[in-house]
């Protein structure tokens, strides 16, 4: 069992891409951060508590360790990390699913340490503004200390927090999440779009789909292929939308149909 820390003195952060640079910015005022990214080596930063980029080892030794990877890279960012987590640790995941995240962390981690999956429900583009009032999913899956992460989102960073399962998390975000990215992305093969002469419904449309348009590809496969309840949305979807297209189809050609007889029985009225 893990053994519960009663402070916090350090966050690791693995993964230093635009949401792991967004993250850092607005935890930085609050702790200090250690960084680490094969690909994106940060500079180090004396703004708020100080960011400062570190090993793989400097990362695990933090109380809190955000793993800010696909979900692909969970085994191998869990494999490096595992031999130094302090016991008592905090694992956090941000990924867009759940149930998968949170059987790798349950199966790749050791047992003393504690594990919350985590979903920010925004990203880069709406939270551009700020964070504050924007919503976070936390799913606990091993540990109490949830409840003092939950209660620092909130009151520090203003956060409506949202306390959830795995698989009630995914039950959602498969039509969330997953209807909206996949119709941004047939939005965007649609282009060139009117720019002048719209609608604010189409232009609310349009603003949905800049908000995902440029979202790492890894995050679309995540969202429709990583969560199970996905494909199930999807093909409701696509149902739908074959049944309305065969009932505008059908429709006109009944309606063509109506209109030739009552033409026909026109012209045999004037011939009586």
């Amino acid at each position: 069992m893990p053994t519960q820390r009663h402070s916090f003195s350090s966050i690791g952060l693995m993964g230093f891409g635009a949401f792991g640079r967004l993250m850092a910015r607005h935890l930085q005022p609050h702790l200090p951060l250690v960084v680490f990214d094969p690909a994106r080596a940060p500079e180090a930063d004396g703004a708020g508590m100080g960011l400062a980029p570190g090993g793989i080892a400097q990362v695990a030794a933090c109380d809190i360790v955000i793993l800010a990877v696909p979900v692909d890279r969970l085994p191998e960012a869990m494999a490096s990390l595992r031999p130094h987590l302090r016991t008592g640790a905090i694992v956090l995941d941000v990924g867009s699913v759940k149930i998968e995240p949170a059987r790798l962390l349950l199966a790749g981690l050791p047992g003393d340490v504690e594990i919350i999956g985590t979903h920010p429900l925004f990203g880069p583009q709406s939270a551009r503004n700020g964070i504050a009032g924007l919503k976070i999913a936390l799913c606990p899956i091993r540990g109490e200390s949830f409840r003092r992460i939950a209660a620092f989102l909130r009151h520090v960073l203003k956060l409506d927090v949202i306390l959830t399962t795995p698989d009630a998390h995914d039950r959602d975000m498969a039509m969330v999440q997953g209807l909206t990215h996949l119709v941004a992305k047939i939005l965007v093969r649609m282009e060139p779009m009117p720019r002048r002469m719209t609608t604010k419904s189409f232009e609310l449309l349009m603003q949905a789909t800049e908000m995902v348009r440029h979202d790492a590809p890894g995050v679309f496969l995540a969202i429709e292929r990583a969560n199970p309840h996905a494909r199930a949305v999807r093909e409701r979807f696509f149902s739908y939308a074959e049944e309305l297209t065969e009932t505008l189809e059908h429709g006109h050609r009944a309606e063509s149909a109506e209109g030739l007889s009552a033409e026909a029985a026109e012209r045999e009225a004037s011939a009586a």
